[in-house]
């Protein structure tokens, strides 16, 4: 597959549905010459993008921190950048105004569209704010071990962008509603309070848009990459569903979660051809004892809704203090093996230093304060950010040394 088709593809899906959406949205408003306006916003939106790519892009690329490959692509290019990888600011400018729109409005008519319509709840209970977790480690990896964007590459991370959350979140949504309306933090950015009328279709919504993904990448790697696959759409399932409810075993269930972070870059390693060796393997042990203990933080705020619901985890049954102190304990262990891996990545083993300061306030937290440590969990949110740019300088520094 070209990048040109692929572009075609995308702009095709994206243009058509902003359209649609825009247009449902400003005809139930009764809004006047609402149209026009909105495509113009769209018009000033995609130059200022289509500029900001040809700038940023010709830099990257001059700093050949990537490329192309020049047999998939038209040869046309604006700056240095090839004419296709200007598709998808546009897309963004086309599809996400008239989306905001949308899911702005409030009216409870809307079955699929209102605020507690099954599209709002979904974008709710797939997390956006953690998106980039799973997105990122998928390409970086990829990106790495290629040292070129291809087709799988951003097909890879658009799934793992949103399709996976919407799936891994979602499904937890469904099936945690006993213990969800016990929970305070739910209805947020830390997830959806999905209604039962909903929990059918959330399940048909998740299932509809990971399936063709799936496939997609299955079919571009080999045996390594279809069993990295199914290893990571499992835990998602596993984590949540009935049957099966890996978040309800503890240890199993930090375990799990990690894996949902872990396994996007395993795949992109797998479907990048990328050769084991021991500093990869160390950096991805660190990588999933930070997974663990992020969950086991995480789970310390929920003990009394969850107990209440009869639901167990790493917290319920080691308890807050227990708990905090061991997740503590394994984000130093993950630093500590940093420190092991080629150069540059000892640098990364900073990196958990703030996430032990964050969770440190609550060493001696009891069950009955458990829920207090939301505040914690709410900075270590945006941790990930910090930490996430933390990571970029640092891959950027080991894409300098070369291969």
């Amino acid at each position: 597959m070209t990048y040109v088709w692929l572009s075609v593809a995308f702009l095709a899906v994206a243009i058509g549905a902003g359209a649609i959406l825009a247009r449902v949205s400003t005809a139930r408003a009764g809004e006047t010459g609402g149209a026009g306006s909105h495509w113009r916003a769209v018009s000033l939106t995609a130059l200022a993008l289509v500029a900001l790519t040809a700038v940023f892009d010709s830099l990257m690329i001059a700093a050949e921190l990537f490329h192309y490959d020049p047999a998939h692509t038209l040869g046309v290019t604006i700056g240095l950048a090839p004419v296709e990888d200007f598709a998808y600011p546009i897309a963004c400018a086309a599809l996400l105004p008239g989306l905001w729109l949308v899911l702005a409005r409030s009216r409870r008519e809307y079955r699929l569209l209102g605020k507690d319509g099954l599209l709002r709840q979904a974008l709710v209970a797939s997390r956006p704010v953690s998106w980039i977790n799973t997105a990122f480690p998928f390409a970086a990896a990829m990106l790495l071990t290629t040292r070129e964007i291809d087709w799988v590459l951003i097909v890879g991370a658009i799934y793992f962008l949103v399709p996976y959350n919407l799936a891994m979140y979602g499904i937890n949504d469904v099936f945690d509603y006993a213990s969800d309306i016990r929970n305070p933090r739910k209805g947020g950015i830390e997830g959806a309070l999905l209604a039962p009328p909903l929990h059918r279709p959330m399940l048909w919504l998740a299932a509809i848009t990971n399936i063709p993904f799936l496939i997609v990448l299955m079919l571009a790697g080999g045996p390594v990459a279809w069993f990295s696959i199914a290893v990571s759409a499992f835990a998602v399932v596993a984590y949540s569903a009935p049957g099966l409810r890996f978040k309800e075993r503890p240890v199993i269930d930090s375990v799990t979660s990690s894996t949902h972070f872990v396994s996007p870059a395993i795949v992109g390693l797998a479907l990048a051809g990328a050769t084991p060796t021991a500093g990869l393997t160390l950096l991805l042990v660190a990588f999933f004892l930070w997974g663990m203990a992020a969950h086991a933080f995480g789970a310390v705020q929920d003990i009394e809704p969850d107990r209440e619901a009869g639901i167990g985890s790493i917290a319920t049954v080691l308890g807050a203090r227990r708990t905090v102190r061991l997740a503590i304990v394994v984000w130093a262990v993950a630093g500590l093996v940093m420190l092991f891996t080629p150069w540059p990545g000892p640098l990364a083993a900073i990196v958990a230093v703030p996430y032990m300061v964050n969770c440190a306030r609550w060493w001696n937290v009891t069950d009955a304060n458990a829920t207090k440590t939301n505040i914690s969990w709410r900075r270590f949110i945006w941790l990930n950010y910090a930490s996430g740019f933390v990571i970029t300088m640092i891959l950027i520094l080991a894409w300098s040394l070369g291969p």
